[in-house]
């Protein structure tokens, strides 16, 4: 039992568990909307991570479905707002009303007091009216009259807007778009969904008899773990690499706030959950980056005129923008023994094969030839011995010191050390001779990590 209701597992706290329930709500809202994976895990991500998504497509696609779908899959509070131009504010936030018999103004409450929101076609009321969701996705409460009242835990807005018909239409404003965790679209299923989706409401429709799946307390003890996710600190450079990208951008009005980088953040300790792990790679940030961003952008008017869209954008970016390679040391207990892999890699999350270490403890890295050495010359002339004014002593043998080991990318050879001068005496019989040492540099091609992991 988990708060009062039966049936479902108790979600222990760990990323794994984070992840299987996600799966597990993702699934049962298949059992509505056919295939669509992708998109569904980017909704059950944004509740986990506590945001709010704008789903935009062509109309019958199946967003007013999925929204229904998912509050029944997690047994919370469900309320639909049908925006039109002549919705109010206070049919959203609720308003006060005098009762007579208690001689004083009592809250009503609107549409918004509920744990799952859906405000559909939200573009077609008034600025006005959109405004009124702005205190209530940011801050999780409404004001009216004075008077603030706390949402109900978990809270989330769904909205759905058409992009093609915008005819009697009002757009969204940046200020509420930056507002939306996320943009999904579902799009047409293909044609084998499509027959399935024909068979499947044949003679029903699946979401009457859909069953929940979960409950609202796991949800936010959910989102109390995903708040515990590592995220090494070169990853988190890398999400601002990425944000810095787009606010210098030429084809870029505005670019991606300070909001929108805490968003792709928590979106991204959401996704590695849904992945199964405890910490977060650069893959992570680049699968979440497309969702979490693109609506955030408002290009400039030739880049419209060319039919650039964001996306194109944030891609061009994140091509562009270097991948991080880091130690860890602080991350899963499982992976504790590796002393040094990479948190993602330039292509596809491999490990880049930079040499470890050589043989003599020096450190293979790329780019570096075995010219490095240095010269033997280091080795001091024989000269210093002095006693070249003892006529019965030869002077002493000053060996060269040995060239410091190269630091090749393909086992490039130290510098030779050259010989020690000879010390001389007085009479010139006697010289000390120098040794000569050459010291090859370490081979780091072959001393690459075999226990590299990849990451997915």
């Amino acid at each position: 039992m988990v708060n009062g209701q039966e049936g479902f597992s108790v979600l222990t706290h760990t990323s794994a568990s984070v992840g299987e329930l996600i799966s597990r709500i993702a699934d049962n809202i298949q059992k509505v909307i056919v295939g669509k994976r992708a998109p569904i895990e980017h909704v059950v991500v944004a509740l986990i991570s506590g945001g709010h998504v704008l789903i935009e497509d062509v109309p019958g696609v199946g967003k007013t479905s999925l929204v229904s779908a998912l509050s029944k899959s997690v047994s919370c509070t469900f309320r639909r707002i049908q925006f039109t131009p002549d919705v109010l504010p206070t049919d959203v936030t609720g308003f006060s009303m005098y009762n007579m018999k208690d001689n004083a103004f009592e809250y009503r409450p609107g549409a918004v007091m509920s744990q799952i929101v859906l405000a559909d076609e939200i573009n077609r009321t008034s600025p006005k009216t959109q405004s009124s969701l702005l205190e209530a996705m940011e801050e999780g409460q409404v004001t009216v009259d004075g008077k603030s009242y706390a949402l109900p835990a978990p809270f989330m807005v769904l909205a759905t807007q058409n992009p093609v018909e915008y005819l009697g239409t009002f757009p969204l404003p940046e200020a509420q778009l930056d507002r939306f965790l996320m943009k999904v679209s579902l799009g047409y299923p293909q044609p084998d969904e499509e027959i399935y989706m024909l068979d499947r409401f044949s003679s029903d429709t699946p979401l009457d008899n859909l069953s929940a799946v979960t409950s609202p307390g796991e949800i936010v003890t959910a989102k109390e773990i995903v708040r515990s996710v590592y995220v090494d600190p070169e990853v988190s450079k890398y999400i601002v690499q990425i944000v810095r990208a787009t606010r210098n951008h030429q084809d870029v009005i505005l670019g991606i706030s300070p909001r929108g980088s805490l968003a792709l953040y928590r979106a991204t300790q959401a996704w590695a959950c849904c992945r199964g792990r405890d910490y977060c790679t650069p893959d992570d940030v680049k699968d979440m980056a497309y969702p979490v961003l693109s609506h955030r952008l408002k290009l400039r008017q030739d880049a419209r005129l060319r039919n650039l869209q964001p996306e194109a954008i944030i891609n061009n970016i994140i091509e562009s923008t270097y991948v991080p390679v880091a130690a860890r040391n602080q991350w899963s207990a499982n992976d504790r023994a590796v002393d040094q892999i990479p948190v993602g890699a330039v292509a596809n999350g491999m490990i880049n094969a930079a040499g470890v270490s050589g043989s003599v403890g020096s450190t293979g890295g790329p780019g570096g030839s075995g010219t490095q050495g240095g010269s033997g010359a280091q080795g001091g002339s024989g000269a210093q011995g002095g006693y070249g004014n003892v006529s019965s002593f030869s002077g002493p043998s000053v060996t060269g010191a040995s060239g410091a080991p190269g630091v090749p990318v393909n086992s490039g050879g130290g510098g030779s050390g050259s010989s020690g001068g000879g010390g001389t005496n007085n009479n010139g019989n006697n010289s000390g001779g120098g040794n000569s040492n050459n010291a090859k540099g370490a081979d780091s091609s072959n001393q690459t990590r075999s226990d590299a992991n990849t990451f997915s």
